[in-house]
């Protein structure tokens, strides 16, 4: 099942981050606790980690792009 990973929200008045890298790439393997991507915010940069296995399948928010909590980033292929 294809799933879009939303940009999660790590502080309360978090409404936006710049994805400054991507770890995985379009048909890499991954597994649970692997980084993703690392995004960026006005205090903090922060290592978003896989939640479950599977594979990357697209990424929607390339570097340096701005994205919103609750947008889609990238859409991985659960295992």
């Amino acid at each position: 099942m294809k799933i879009k990973l939303k940009l999660p929200r790590y502080g309360m008045n978090m409404e936006e981050a710049t994805i400054v890298k991507w770890h995985k790439q379009p048909g890499d393997a991954i597994q649970e606790g692997d980084p993703l991507y690392e995004m960026e915010t006005e205090k903090v940069t922060q290592v978003v980690e896989a939640t479950g296995n599977g594979t990357m399948v697209e990424i929607l928010v390339q570097v340096d792009g701005i994205a919103e909590v609750g947008q889609a980033v990238c859409i991985v292929e659960s295992a």
